[in-house]
């Protein structure tokens, strides 16, 4: 197995290309076993060079609202009333401590995701 760290952009490129032509690999020969230390190091290099920010907390609660096809009816055991629910979708009120702990428990939304302060919205 000849793997080595990536630290330039020409290093991630190959890893990628590397990567595809491992994908057809069974998950414990040694091709196998090389795909997952390539995508171990990408992510790596990806999570440096490439950070993703996190969702406004109101958008990632709409978003999963969206995905799976819930009602504010089904937000008020993890949010309170629906007037409160509307309150928090339309940023006139932020989620609590408390909020956020049944929303990630509930619905399965990571905690980090509803911490962060809502953008202001006019």
């Amino acid at each position: 197995m000849d793997i080595k760290p990536i630290r330039t952009d020409a290093d991630y490129r190959a890893a990628l290309k590397e990567i595809e032509t491992l994908m057809i690999a069974t998950p414990d020969s040694p091709e196998g076993e090389k795909l997952d230390v390539m995508v171990t190091l990408v992510e790596a290099y990806e999570s440096k060079h490439y950070p993703l920010d996190l969702p406004d907390p109101v958008e990632a609660i709409k978003f999963e609202m969206e995905q799976k096809g819930l009602t504010v009816k089904d937000l008020e055991p993890m949010i309170g009333k629906s007037n409160r629910v509307y309150e928090i979708l339309n940023y006139k009120r932020s989620l609590t401590l408390k909020m956020i702990w049944k929303l990630h428990k509930g619905l399965g939304m990571p905690a980090e995701s509803l911490i962060k302060p809502p953008q202001a919205h006019a």
